[in-house]
This record gives structure tokens, C-alpha cells and sequence, in this order.
């Protein structure tokens, strides 16, 4: 009883590390679009290449002017990539890195931030934002953030026009600019 007493301890102690960690590791980002911000909580700590990737393509500019692609109402919105094909993007890495799957990041509700990918180890510059929960992109894909403010403009998103397979939005939802609010790897380089 005592070693389980003394490892729960210990757990905690453990826990609260992790979890001031954590909290000296926060970055968020808003970005503005024409159909309102979208303000975003990354996990640093936990996902730290697909935080600081998002981050650097964001500080370097990549994501202005950039159109949300694919828009699948119900499910999530798709953007990133400098083409606006789908196709296109790139990584601060020199080519695809690999994901970074963390089992307690889950697509487990509306406002999930993840890497696109076309497959295992992909992630370039794409990203998506769930509608809804979506546990079947559990251990595929790379969560490394959520939504924390601009639950209407996601609505706003969910709800525009869409055409083709594609689900390519009518009128183009853009990113028009970036503001970084914490950048916790600025901080680390000092």
C-alpha cells in the first residue's frame, strides 16, 4: 500500500510538472479570414515539429492570401496549401516530416487543428479543422491544436456553398493574415 500510495504521489508530481510545462509552452495564433478569426490554441509540448512548422509558415507569410480548398460540412475545412489545388505545400523541414501521433490528442470535437496529409509521415503545410468529432482520423493524423475563439466563424465556414467533388467553397474563404500571439519557441532561441 505504501509503494502504491508513493507512486501515486510521485504520478502527480509528474503530472504538474508536465502540466507547467505545458503551460510555459503555450502558443496561439489568429487567423483572420473574410469570414471573421479563427483563434488557435497549439500544442508546442506535445506535437513541437507540426507547432513550430505551423508557426514558421505563418511568421514567414506562407498562409496569407490562402484559400480554404475543401469544405466538407459536418466533417471539417481544409486550407494550407499556397496553391489552393490540394495539392501543393510545403514544410519548413525540406520536404515531408513525420507525424507525431500523441494517443490523448483525439479528434474528439468540433474545433480539432491537424495536419493533412496524403498518407503516413506527409505533413507539409495543410492543415484541417473539424466540424465534429471525427474518431475514425484518430492515429493518422497530427492534432496539434484547437480552436479557442471564433466558434462563429467556424459556423460561418460550415455553412458556405460548396461545389463538386471536391466540396471546393463557391466564394473563396481566405486567410487574409496572420497574427502570432505567444510564440514559445521565440522564447526557447533567447
Amino acid at each position: 500500500r505504501a509503494a502504491r500510495k508513493g507512486g501515486s504521489a510521485a504520478a502527480a508530481r509528474a503530472g504538474r510538472a508536465r502540466a507547467r510545462r505545458r503551460s510555459t509552452a503555450v502558443m496561439s495564433v489568429t487567423l483572420h479570414t473574410n469570414l471573421g478569426d479563427l483563434k488557435l490554441e497549439l500544442h508546442c509540448e506535445d506535437t513541437p515539429r507540426a507547432a513550430l512548422n505551423f508557426l514558421a509558415l505563418a511568421a514567414s507569410g506562407t498562409y496569407d492570401g490562402t484559400a480554404f480548398h475543401r469544405n466538407m460540412r459536418g466533417f471539417m475545412v481544409q486550407g494550407g496549401d499556397p496553391t489552393g489545388t490540394g495539392k501543393g505545400g510545403a514544410s519548413i523541414w525540406g520536404g515531408a516530416f513525420a507525424d507525431e501521433i500523441v494517443p490523448q490528442l483525439r479528434h474528439h470535437k468540433r474545433g480539432v487543428v491537424s495536419m493533412a496529409n496524403s498518407g503516413k509521415d506527409t505533413n507539409k503545410s495543410q492543415f484541417f479543422i473539424t466540424y465534429a468529432k471525427a474518431k475514425h482520423l484518430d492515429g493518422q493524423y497530427t492534432v496539434f491544436g484547437h480552436l479557442i475563439d471564433g466558434f462563429d466563424t467556424l459556423d460561418a465556414m460550415e455553412k458556405a456553398p460548396v461545389e463538386g467533388k471536391k466540396c471546393k467553397p463557391v466564394t473563396p474563404i481566405v486567410v487574409r493574415s496572420v497574427t502570432i500571439h505567444a510564440n514559445p519557441f521565440a522564447a526557447a532561441a533567447t
